[in-house]
């Protein structure tokens, strides 16, 4: 499907015309008109749930990716009226159910860092949708795709790697916290039951308080530990699981980058990188 040079977009600030340049290896950056004045830079990124994965499109406010490069404040869009740039970005990604994409919304923002009105980042929020659903239903999408998945691989796999090796620490601090609970847990019911026959054997004010549900007491401690064994233990599961998935994508990372290297051999060099898109 061809996809218009000239996007007219419909917002609460009225409409906003966006027109394509020529494609940059992985991004297509628009140029505003009318209610806003500035650029949008699209390109392909993972998916936000799938790291490996290369299936979105994240348009940002501005020249420039704005989750690697700061643009100036001069070079942010602007609503035709208004003298505030803005920051802000969407990412467009297939959704887990049915044919319709999901989308989120990077908080938008002031170049000064405020909250931008309800209708400018109504109007913001449509601007980036708009050009984010241009990108998505190009002919040369997977170009995009694949050349943005080489550029950011490198990366990716060190923060990947990081990410599991963090997780599998976490792991072990969890297990030993909730091993550690259980011991205490199991020490501290015998001690109140201990002091339970004692009180009622010879019933003593000194005791009473260590036996009822207060803060400091015994039986308080044995409630929260009741709680933290099993809760540390849940969330050593969990945190093995993240381990395994960070692990798991950086083995599909590195098979994809293998592939690549294979299937561009010969093709147009990527500035920046030794590799060939």
């Amino acid at each position: 499907m061809a996809t218009p040079d000239v996007l007219t977009i419909e917002t609460p600030a009225g409409i906003v015309r966006a027109t394509a340049g020529p494609r940059r290896t992985d991004a297509v950056v628009f140029e505003l008109h009318g209610a806003m004045r500035g650029s949008v830079h699209v390109t392909g990124t993972q998916h936000p749930y799938y790291w490996d994965q290369f299936t979105a499109v994240r348009a940002c406010l501005g020249p420039v990716d704005a989750f690697e490069t700061t643009a100036p404040d001069e070079a942010l869009p602007r609503l035709a009226r208004g003298h505030s740039g803005y920051h802000g970005s969407l990412t467009r990604y297939p959704g887990d159910y049915g044919d319709l994409p999901d989308v989120s919304v990077y908080p938008l923002s002031t170049a000064a860092g405020n909250e931008p009105t309800p209708k400018a980042a109504a109007t913001l929020t449509a601007v980036l949708r708009a050009c984010a659903d241009a990108v998505a239903h190009r002919d040369d999408l997977p170009l995009i795709l694949d050349a943005s998945r080489l550029r950011k691989t490198p990366g990716l796999l060190r923060f990947l790697s990081w990410a599991a090796a963090h997780a599998n620490s976490e792991t072990v601090r969890y297990a030993e916290e909730s091993q550690a609970a259980a011991r205490e847990l199991k020490g501290a019911v015998t001690l109140w039951w201990t002091i339970a026959r004692l009180f009622t054997a010879h019933p003593h004010p000194v005791l009473l308080p260590m036996l009822a549900d207060d803060e400091g007491s015994l039986a308080r401690l044995v409630n929260v530990l009741e709680w933290k064994a099993p809760y540390c233990f849940e969330r050593a599961a969990e945190e093995r699981a993240r381990a395994e998935k960070f692990r798991a994508e950086v083995a599909s990372l590195r098979t994809q980058q293998q592939r690549g290297r294979s299937r561009r051999r010969g093709a147009e060099s990527y500035p920046g990188t030794k590799e060939k898109v």
